[in-house]
């Protein structure tokens, strides 16, 4: 069955992975100028970064994603999965070092370090993230000429979805089945949109402004996916071919093969 989801994905967006010191730099740049520039956050200041680059200590044993319009050529949002420091797994990550985890949500203690990663700088230009609303009105990703032509055609329904798909494959592809993120909880309920939440395990805290720590598995978010959102799940799991693999995955080999896989 022809998933209009999918098509409209195809139609307007591309996740490309960072490969390269030249898309690095493209990061760094996009994250200057939504961080710094439009200040979407508190905390970045432009005289902070002289070169016009946003970058930190976390970088460097990070995976950069970079979405790209298609019908502009153009890099309009992207996200960064830090990795544990591979010279030493135990290095506290963001969130261990500015929020408080209240462990009876959750003891990370029982975590596997090599398979978590914490969702980062998930973000997008300003014209790009305007209310829903408006939104179903006039959609950035679109072309005032697009606009005019088919009050029917197919939406993609929010940017934000495009890069959680990229966020999602990445994470099958490197054996990641463990998420953390410090996020508005704003950002986590437009998330709840598709089913791609992750569950509050401590207080809000003042880092970039009021935010909370978050956790979720992979596994767990895809298996809710597929009862709630179907067309989400075969948009992420490119109809069910990228999927967990490691023990205890709650995709089983049945909705594989339903899905044609």
């Amino acid at each position: 069955m022809q998933n209009d989801l999918i098509d409209a994905f195809d139609e307007y967006f591309e996740i490309v992975n960072v490969n390269s010191p030249e898309l690095l730099d493209e990061s760094f740049r996009l994250r200057h100028t939504v961080l710094c520039i439009e200040a979407r956050l508190p905390g970045f200041s432009v005289e902070d970064y002289p070169d016009g680059r946003e970058t930190d200590e976390f970088d460097c044993h990070s995976h950069h994603l970079l979405l790209k319009h298609r019908p502009s050529d153009s890099f309009i949002g992207g996200a960064r999965l830090i990795y544990p420091d591979p010279l030493n797994l135990q290095t506290p990550l963001p969130i261990e070092q500015h929020t408080q985890i209240d462990h009876e949500l959750l003891d990370i203690s029982n975590l596997s370090r090599q398979s978590t990663a914490e969702i980062s700088r998930f973000l997008l230009l300003g014209k790009y993230s305007r209310r829903r609303e408006e939104r179903r009105r006039s959609p950035d990703w679109l072309s005032s000429d697009q606009r005019d032509q088919d009050n029917n055609r197919r939406r993609f329904p929010h940017p934000m979805l495009a890069i959680a798909v990229g966020i999602i494959r990445t994470c099958i592809q490197h054996n990641i089945t463990h998420w953390f993120s410090v996020m508005e909880p704003a950002l986590n309920r437009l998330l709840s949109i598709y089913d791609l939440q992750l569950g509050p395990i401590g207080p809000l805290a003042n880092y970039h402004g009021p935010r909370r720590p978050y956790y979720a598995d992979i596994r767990k978010v895809l298996e809710r996916m597929y009862t709630n959102n179907p067309q989400v799940w075969e948009l992420v799991t490119d109809h069910g071919r990228v999927l967990p693999t490691l023990p205890g995955a709650v995709l089983n080999a049945s909705i594989v093969a339903e899905h044609g896989n």
